[in-house]
Parts: C-alpha cells; sequence; structure tokens
C-alpha cells in the first residue's frame, strides 16, 4: 500500500466534529456515561468533549441553534485550514452554498460551514487546539 502526503491541500486535518441533540442535557449525561467523564467545556447550548488518543473533539450543540433556521443537520466534521476566509471563499467559488458564515466561538476558535454541490454538510475551522496537538 503506497501512502501520499499531501502538503499542499488547505484541509490539514479533522478539528471537530458536531451534534445537535433536541434535548442537550440528555444527550450531555447520555455522552458523560459512555466517556465516563464530564464534558471539558460547557457554554450555553453547546458541550465539548475531548475524547481518543488524540483528544479529538466532539461537540454537542442544542438543536435550536442549527442555523438558517433549520435546513440541512446532523453532524458536521469540522477540518481545520489555516486561512479560514479563503478556505471558504474557494468553496463558494467551487459550488458549494454558505450554511453558516465565519462565525466566532471564543478562544480563538472561528468556524463556517458550507452545502456541497451533493447536499452534505462540510465544516471548516480555525482551531487553536488542532495547532496545540498537532504542533503545528
Amino acid at each position: 500500500m503506497t501512502t501520499t502526503t499531501n502538503t499542499h491541500s488547505a484541509f490539514r486535518g479533522l478539528a471537530n466534529v458536531s451534534f445537535f441533540a433536541d434535548d442537550l442535557d440528555a444527550a450531555r449525561t447520555w455522552y458523560t456515561e459512555l466517556f465516563g467523564f464530564e464534558p471539558y467545556f460547557v457554554r450555553e447550548g453547546y458541550v465539548e468533549f475531548r475524547i481518543g488518543d488524540h483528544l479529538d473533539e466532539l461537540g454537542i450543540i442544542d438543536r435550536r441553534y442549527v442555523p438558517n433556521g433549520g435546513g440541512p443537520s446532523g453532524a458536521v466534521v469540522s477540518w481545520h485550514v489555516d486561512d479560514l476566509t479563503g478556505t471558504l471563499a474557494r468553496l463558494i467559488a467551487l459550488g458549494a452554498t454558505e450554511h453558516e458564515g465565519i462565525r466566532e466561538r471564543g478562544e480563538g476558535f472561528t468556524t463556517a460551514s458550507v452545502v456541497d454541490p451533493f447536499g452534505n454538510l462540510l465544516g471548516i475551522m480555525n482551531n487553536p487546539h488542532w495547532i496545540e496537538v498537532t504542533g503545528g
């Protein structure tokens, strides 16, 4: 098996997976039981766990915060990118439609999402945790 490394891609690595929940408190309780520990980050409408060997982020968002009053939802997989604005513009230029524009999430975490031409949600983000874990 040949392994290829693409050092020119804007998509540097998986930064965060976000799920939506109708009952955030119940989801928090369920995932706390599943993982065996409390989320490391909690704010109104959002909880986040760091799990696995690389402390991957799983965020759970209260469904009332689904962008644009509904529409596509489900897991939003966010890829770390260095140039959030440029990557969002490129995605749109390639035929994606904006799902949620650039949004500050706090402490250096900035996200955006699009719906690709095939109806899938694609998240991008600048994620200081991803940079810290990967060294860069």
